[in-house]
């Protein structure tokens, strides 16, 4: 079964596959966020050869595991730049809004200091005691495997992971939509705080790449900052197997449970 089962016309319907850590009633925003991309990338333009180099989401609530409409646009077509923009929403609800930048292909000179290397992946692991695997429908549906830190261990942390199941029935899933999918990740790998004292959700996630990605894994290298007022901020470098291809940042809204 895949994330999201399409009943035509940008409408979806999500499965327990799409199942957040905070409510299984609500989404993890990583499928919604890769569903954003895939009906991005169906928007046609008048010049072809623009890739996704830009996407800005916010969260204005939770998405439920339920029925969904992707509605996507072209706010500015361009020859060298087009702006688009989408919504989520559900039960006449606008929920999510996404802003994304495509940017033309051309050669262009290095900056001759080259990105860091992706980090060496780990063998398969047998992990079924740990909150990802065990505690929603996300978790199981992805694989994920630590180079640094552990998803029960505070802190920073640098994982690889890959999607167990497509995300829309009858479609295979693009390195950019997995890219989507995985980098809203880098809060709940990174956390510093008790999972089951405290919500550390993010109310938005904005993704910047400097190149396409490429394969079927994603590798996150993310810390997380709570300041002393209820807020945090996720910053996470993303790679490929060939390297680095750009950043995330996610804003938190703290509090206890």
């Amino acid at each position: 079964m895949a994330m999201y089962v399409p009943l035509g016309q940008g409408r979806y319907q999500a499965t327990e596959h799409t199942q957040g850590p905070w409510d299984p009633r609500q989404q993890h925003m990583g499928p919604v966020t890769a569903l954003l991309v895939h009906e991005l990338d169906r928007l046609p333009g008048r010049f072809p050869g623009l890739p996704l180099a830009r996407l800005a989401v916010d969260v204005f609530a939770p998405v439920p595991v339920a029925e969904v409409e992707v509605r996507a646009e072209v706010i500015r077509d361009g020859r060298r730049v087009q702006c688009l923009g989408a919504s989520v929403t559900s039960g006449g609800r606008e929920l999510v809004r996404a802003t994304a930048w495509r940017i033309r292909e051309a050669e262009s000179p290095a900056n001759g200091a080259a990105p860091p290397p992706a980090p060496v992946p780990p063998p398969a692991q047998a992990d079924t005691e740990s909150w990802i695997a065990r505690g929603f429908g996300y978790g199981r549906a992805t694989d994920w495997r630590f180079v640094k830190g552990s998803p029960d261990e505070a802190g920073p942390a640098v994982a690889w992971g890959r999607a167990r199941v497509p995300l829309v029935d009858g479609a295979e899933i693009t390195p950019l939509e997995r890219l989507a999918m995985f980098a809203d990740s880098g809060n709940g790998i990174s956390g510093v705080l008790d999972f089951d004292a405290y919500l550390f959700a993010n109310v938005d996630l904005a993704i910047s790449l400097f190149r396409a990605p490429e394969g079927e894994w994603i590798c996150l290298d993310a810390a997380t900052t709570i300041g002393p007022r209820g807020r945090g901020l996720t910053r996470t470098t993303l790679f490929d197997q060939s390297g680095e291809v750009g950043t995330a940042t996610q804003t938190l809204f703290v509090g206890p449970r």
